[in-house]
């Protein structure tokens, strides 16, 4: 009997919705013993954000600041599990809070220590800095990382950004105006997303966990754009300062923090609708000079190594 762990949190309940579909082939296995932790805030964050609350997050978001979480359940810390697969969402860039949290635990060092662990992230679009983030936390969790799936929405950028933030805000996923598509993955891609548990399934079974990532690959596990890989790199540098600067200078949810994150809005605003159609522009023109470069950042973002890049938030 071969044990698994599912553990994440999920916000607007997308990330369970793309789990329950993820694990179905797993559950339905007669020689699997699959067990589901959903980590819970002391303080709950709320759904739908409000604006003031959905910036207030920004600068602790990015820079990894754990927050308080409710006790790991005994049953599971005593457990060994022969995998964990960890579902997480992207907050400002960074795995989210929640996520943070949890890893940052002596119970979760504890308890991912020498086990295989498969990511499963649900976002937007940019998540390869977060991934890189994270894959920091696991390593100073001992963990192993074997396989990593990503979904994420497929409209264009900026449509999505318009969708994603009218969602969050109001807490209704569905055509904006009735003019937008609707917000977040797919509900195909979720429908879909057992085909990857049953790749986990079978080389579970093998008893080989050293190629799942390659197995998960062949059915589209993990589909880069190199474009919005530049603009997360970049978007890192920037948020950095961003962060430090209202961390150091504000309280969480003083009137100054609200002052400063009104700027940093209005400079997300101006990079998002200004900066970032100059930079495809840019992106087009050096795309042969650069294409060996992107290339591999392609490769190497597709896979689970692990570069010797710091990844803290501070310098990518």
């Amino acid at each position: 009997m071969k044990n698994i762990l599912v553990i994440h949190y999920s916000q607007s309940g997308q990330l369970s919705e793309i789990l329950d579909n993820f694990t179905a082939p797993i559950i339905g296995a007669e020689d699997v013993n699959i067990t589901s932790y959903v980590i819970e805030m002391e303080e709950k964050f709320p759904f739908p954000w409000p604006k003031s609350d959905f910036l207030d997050v920004f600068p602790e978001s990015f820079l990894q600041k754990p927050r308080k979480i409710k006790p790991i359940p005994e049953e599971i810390l005593n457990q060994k599990y022969d995998l964990i697969i960890l579902g997480y969402q992207v907050w400002y860039l960074s795995p989210s809070i929640p996520i943070n949290s949890f890893l940052k635990l002596p119970q979760a060092k504890q308890l991912l220590a020498n086990t295989p662990v498969v990511t499963v992230i649900g976002c937007r679009n940019m998540w390869v800095m977060a991934q890189e983030k994270l894959k920091t936390l696991l390593a100073e969790c001992n963990a192993i990382l074997v396989g990593n799936i990503v979904l994420v929405d497929r409209h264009i950028n900026h449509i999505s950004v318009i969708t994603i933030v009218r969602w969050m805000l109001s807490g209704v996923k569905k055509r904006y105006l009735g003019i937008f598509p609707k917000p977040g993955v797919s509900q195909k891609d979720i429908n879909e997303a057992g085909r990857f548990g049953t790749v986990i399934l079978n080389q579970l079974r093998s008893g080989n966990l050293q190629n799942l990532q390659e197995k998960l690959l062949e059915k589209k596990a993990v589909e880069i754009k190199s474009f919005l890989v530049i603009v997360d790199k970049r978007a890192n540098l920037f948020f950095a300062k961003w962060a430090e600067f209202i961390d150091s200078k504000s309280e969480a949810k003083s009137k100054k923090r609200q002052s400063l994150l009104k700027m940093f809005s209005y400079y997300l605003l101006f990079v998002i609708w200004v900066i970032a159609p100059i930079a495809f522009i840019l992106f087009l023109l050096t795309y042969i000079p650069f294409y060996r470069k992107l290339k591999e950042d392609k490769e190497y973002y597709s896979s689970i190594n692990v570069r010797n890049t710091r990844t803290n938030g501070r310098a990518i």
